[in-house]
């Protein structure tokens, strides 16, 4: 019952840690392309002021000496580019230049790709008249840089895989051990309600009989005591429905054991209809079923019958006069989907996913009927999973709902 639970937790455990692990990785790669990136900005700078120191003048133009090579460019996979201030090149060496025109505002310019490539451009000036003559552009590969930054990311991509199943397996033990306490409670307190509601049985049988005995024989009574003892038939018989819906879900929580028997769901619904149909007619409403097939299930025949009972008698319930009660089935694959559809009050949208709770009425369209116990549909929907199905809703306020319930069908139940 708390397997749902228990992966929720587990789901949001994980998903707190890969949050966390994703914002330190994210901010671990940050800082090592800055750094890295800003030693290679550094190089490119010393390299390039060494050698504008080293350049020639004349006439106010720059001057590149005929001998000047600087070593192991091409196998440090960078190159120099000497520009004047128009930006047309003067001089070059290395064949990694970089293809965009020169920023003068800008003294670092990143090219992408074809090639991938960082440049630092270097203010050239005339020492004697303090003039600016030209630009450096010293310009390095990326390719080297870029590979580093790949298995970077590799080596986090792999390491928060492997942090997640480890943390994954951890968070399996960890949950199974919370959920423990609240298991125990649970199994405690139901084992209370089904002990409660047996107990209940008797006394309220017997304030049942008494008041009936005293209606019976009610010659010589006050009007008023008629009608007092009246609403105490009323409340114990509302009284013994909750205690049999308790004791119901208590057993229901318990691992159910469907007995084998062929059931005939055409038969069955076909009956429940007939059986609700004075009920459907005080009210004014078309209760209709609608099959062209003959429907084989296994399973329980009281519980298949109590399922369908409970949706039945809340789409009277919740369907004003005037109204329809479409009972229809279909065959999908191996499944059976019996859908009961009514045109009455409807459910909100953000009531939906508490409509199968215990004792649940939605305070604007579900507590218009005070003499349920409250936990029909919960009962229904433990007998659907009871015998391998589920059960679904949709429905929209002011115009009806849907419950599909879905059941496997007579060979696949039987194996």
């Amino acid at each position: 019952m708390f397997q749902k639970t228990r992966l929720r937790l587990l789901l949001a455990y994980l998903g707190i840690f890969a949050s966390i692990l994703s914002i330190f990785a994210i901010a671990v790669r940050t800082v090592f392309v800055h750094t890295m990136t800003n030693q290679v900005v550094d190089k490119l700078t010393t390299l390039g002021q060494t050698v504008a120191a080293s350049s020639g003048f004349k006439n106010g133009r720059i001057q590149i000496a005929d001998n000047l090579s600087v070593r192991d460019l091409d196998t440090r996979m960078q190159s120099l580019q000497w520009l004047d201030i128009q930006g047309n090149t003067i001089y070059m060496q290395g064949n990694r230049t970089l293809s965009l025109p020169i920023a003068i505002r800008e003294s670092i310019q990143i090219q992408p790709s074809n090639p991938a490539l960082i440049s630092v451009n270097i203010p050239i000036v005339d020492t004697y008249n303090q003039r600016l003559v030209g630009y450096l552009r010293v310009s390095q590969s990326l390719e080297e840089l870029n590979e580093t930054f790949r298995k970077l990311d590799i080596g986090l991509a792999g390491g928060a895989a492997i942090s997640l199943i480890l943390v994954g397996m951890g968070g399996i033990f960890l949950t199974r051990q919370a959920m423990k306490p609240i298991e125990k409670s649970f199994d405690r307190l139901q084992q209370f309600t089904a002990d409660a509601s047996h107990e209940l049985r008797s006394p309220l049988m017997a304030i049942k009989a008494s008041a009936q005995v005293a209606l019976r024989y009610s010659e010589g009574m006050r009007p008023s005591d008629a009608e007092e003892f009246g609403a105490i038939a009323q409340s114990v018989e509302h009284m013994s429905r909750l205690t049999e819906d308790l004791l119901m879900l208590a057993r229901m929580n318990e691992k159910l054991t469907i007995v084998g028997e062929s059931i005939d769901l055409t038969e069955l619904l076909q009956h429940l209809v007939k059986k609700f149909q004075p009920q459907a007619l005080a009210k004014e409403l078309t209760l209709g079923y609608q099959s062209r097939e003959s429907l084989m299930i296994k399973g329980n025949s009281d519980q298949i019958l109590r399922l369908f009972t409970n949706l039945i008698e809340n789409a009277i319930h919740y369907t004003p006069s005037g109204g329809k009660i479409t009972i229809s089935t279909s065959v999908a694959g191996q499944w059976i989907d019996v859908r009961v559809q009514d045109t009455g009050i409807g459910i909100a949208p953000e009531q939906i996913e508490n409509i199968f709770a215990r004792f649940w009425r939605a305070d604007t369209s579900r507590s218009q009927w005070t003499g349920g116990s409250g936990l029909g549909l919960a009962i229904a929907q433990s007998i659907a999973e009871g015998h391998g199905g589920k059960i679904s809703v949709t429905s929209q306020l002011g115009s009806g709902s849907c419950f599909t319930v879905r059941l496997l069908t007579s060979k696949l139940a039987s194996s």
